[in-house]
């Protein structure tokens, strides 16, 4: 490291040795966590509702391409290994009346109702006006986003794979 290059790290005794790195890109991450979980609750409440960052979450997923989404193919998608919490995010979404669901043998379908639609489309409106625009005028679009959302995927796979290792320790 240069003389005069600050380590900015999300825990001091994990930035020991080798391990910065590491540790600057969690920090990272957890701010960039913590900013998106506030940013979609507050999109989504200039959007005329009140909704976990989860719930959000599984509300755009589920309008995703307009197509029918079971639970384990929500909870593939977002990576999330705790169906139950998906699953209450679920109810509450019917309950709400943003999503219909269809029984069909032992499995449960579900798709955004009219007003899950209407919802997700004022989201994209506010997102546009006080995210995308501001980003574009940042010169941080593109494929800048691309390379990052790539790196990002491919990272998260290594913390994928630690933490099966880590489950047989």
């Amino acid at each position: 490291m240069p003389a005069g290059e600050r380590r900015i790290v999300s825990s001091r005794h994990l930035a020991e040795g080798p391990g910065w790195e590491a540790s600057e890109f969690e920090y990272g991450m957890i701010i960039a966590y913590n900013s998106f979980a506030r940013w979609m609750q507050r999109c989504m409440a200039a959007s005329g509702m009140e909704l976990s960052p989860l719930e959000i979450l599984v509300l755009h997923n589920t309008n995703h391409r307009d197509r029918e989404k079971r639970l384990n193919d929500i909870t593939f998608l977002l990576n999330i290994e705790d169906t139950h919490t998906v699953n209450y995010a679920l109810r509450k979404l019917l309950k709400l009346g943003l999503l219909d669901s269809e029984k069909r043998g032992k499995e449960v379908f579900y798709r955004t109702s009219e007003g899950g639609r209407e919802l997700c489309e004022r989201y994209r409106k506010v997102r546009e006006e006080c995210l995308l625009e501001p980003i574009q005028k940042g010169g941080m679009a593109g494929e800048d986003l691309r390379e990052i959302a790539s790196a990002l995927r491919v990272l998260s796979g290594y913390y994928d794979q630690a933490s099966r290792a880590a489950s047989s320790l």
